[in-house]
């Protein structure tokens, strides 16, 4: 459960809700950080785990870079020790006590599993160094901050869109229509925020009839090739009877698609996505994707980096904090939380192309002319 201030929140820029400080009668783990987390003051020893490099291109094509990028811009003389998991939670619980014996007096870990990371935070705790889980969750009252989207917000954007697209009768929908969804990976907190998110979102329509949910199936590890063996098999059980595809990311979404091309229903079932990557916006102007959602991640990693620079300097972060996020147990954990925003055919290029987090030529390079209306003829 994700709790902020106020609803209003969600709906404001990073750089407004870093000037908030997070409003809660909660346990919280902000009031007590300087004194739990001795070993963060001077610090100038970093270290940056990140969870996978396979689902999504995301986490070392934006994620490494601008992590590293802001955290130096923000502490000068730092050293950061960087790993990626992999996709296995073991080999990041390993990273995580050679970056400890290294000497990193901060860490930055974005988990594999949200609850094995929970020995990451312990493990450090017994030297004084706080965690800031950084863009997915972790299970553990000893964590120091988290710095994410608003996540449950993420998946309310796709069911919104929908439900949009179900009334306004686009890709052919009428009541009735089969929807099948694919989530992220069930060890994700994200994912199940994703899916919460969503089916707020798509249950009522069931409920009405409006639409028959006939998959709903997490997919582990965010693994490509399993979400299109799952679609795959979803087509095969359902005769090719399949309207909408409820997809939680770009990458899934892809080989989604490729299972719908065999089939010659590309461009014909709705698709959603998120991560706004670049073959998720090619998927989206050549009429494969519906939908994704663009999380610009320079506002995830600029946080990080101030709260990093924060403790660094001995000061409570508390101000930089919009919101709390409770973790099992009940322990809420002072959070910044970004804003999330839909990205369709219509709005390519006042998002990701304005903001520069794409740019147009490689959007359009290998697609066909005049691709979405925006890609020169």
């Amino acid at each position: 459960m994700v709790k902020i201030g106020s609803a209003a929140l969600k709906f404001l820029p990073l750089v407004g809700l870093l000037a908030l400080a997070a409003c809660s009668g909660r346990t919280s783990n902000t009031d007590a950080a300087n004194e739990r987390f001795s070993a963060a003051e001077g610090c100038t020893n970093v270290g940056i785990l990140l969870p996978e490099s396979d689902s999504s291109a995301r986490y070392e094509a934006y994620d490494r870079p601008l992590l590293e990028q802001e955290i130096k811009a923000a502490i000068p003389d730092v050293t950061i020790q960087y790993a990626n998991a992999n996709n296995n939670a073991t080999t990041q619980q390993n990273q995580a006590e050679a970056a400890l014996t290294k000497g990193a007096c901060i860490l930055v870990v974005d988990p594999n599993d949200s609850e094995q990371a929970a020995v990451i935070v312990q493990s450090a705790k017994a030297s004084g160094v706080p965690v800031i889980a950084y863009d997915r969750l972790i299970q553990d009252p000893d964590l120091a901050y988290y710095v994410s989207f608003d996540n449950k917000r993420v998946g309310e954007l796709q069911g919104e869109y929908i439900a949009e697209q179900l009334q306004e009768g686009n890709y052919g929908l009428q009541e009735g229509a089969n929807i099948a969804m694919i989530n992220g990976s069930q060890t994700d907190n994200n994912a199940l925020l994703f899916r919460e998110g969503a089916i707020e979102k798509i249950q009522p329509l069931v409920d009405d009839g409006d639409l028959n949910l006939v998959f709903d199936q997490y997919t582990p590890n965010w693994d490509n090739n399993r979400a299109q063996s799952l679609m795959e098999g979803v087509l095969t059980k359902e005769s090719n009877d399949i309207q909408i595809a409820y997809v939680a990311n770009d990458g899934m979404a892809n080989t989604v698609i490729a299972a719908l091309r065999a089939q010659n229903l590309n461009g014909q079932v709705l698709v959603t996505g998120q991560d706004a990557t670049l073959t998720g916006i090619q998927n989206i102007l050549t009429g494969d994707q519906a939908m994704t959602v663009y999380k610009p991640i320079i506002e995830e990693a600029r946080a990080t980096a101030q709260l990093v620079a924060a403790l660094h300097r001995g000061e409570d972060p508390g101000s930089l904090v919009n919101g709390e996020t409770e973790v099992t147990g009940g322990t809420m954990i002072p959070s910044v939380l970004a804003t999330p925003i839909a990205v369709d055919i219509n709005n390519v290029e006042d998002t990701v192309i304005k903001d520069g987090y794409l740019k147009l030529e490689d959007i359009c390079n290998g697609l066909p002319a005049g691709a979405g209306g925006i890609c020169p003829e």
